[in-house]
C-alpha cells in the first residue's frame, strides 16, 4: 500500500519579512531590460534573485558591497529607489 505524506509545508510569515530592503537592477542593453532583485537582511547578508527563474537566488554575499560589485561587473544598473520592508508591510 502506498502512503502519502500530508504534512504541511512551513509557511513564511508574510507579516515579518526576512529582508530589510530590496532593490531592482536591470541590464539596460537588452530590450526589454533584464531584471534582477537584490534583497538584504538585518545582518547585512544579500541575495540576488532572478524573477525569470521563479525568483531563484542566483548569488549570495556577506554584504551589500559584494552584491553591488557582482551586479556592476555584469553591467547591471540600479533602478532609482529602494523598497524598505517596514514600508511595504505597514498595516
Amino acid at each position: 500500500m502506498q502512503t502519502t505524506d500530508t504534512t504541511l509545508s512551513p509557511v513564511t510569515d508574510l507579516a515579518e519579512p526576512e529582508w530589510v530592503f530590496t532593490e531592482a537592477w536591470i541590464d539596460p542593453m537588452l530590450s526589454p531590460p533584464y531584471l534582477l532583485l537584490l534583497l538584504c537582511n538585518e545582518a547585512g547578508h544579500c541575495q540576488i534573485h532572478d524573477p525569470a527563474e521563479g525568483y531563484k537566488a542566483i548569488f549570495s554575499s556577506a554584504n551589500y558591497e559584494e552584491a553591488q560589485l557582482w551586479l556592476s561587473e555584469d553591467e547591471y544598473e540600479r533602478v532609482d529607489g529602494r523598497l524598505l520592508a517596514k514600508e511595504a508591510f505597514r498595516e
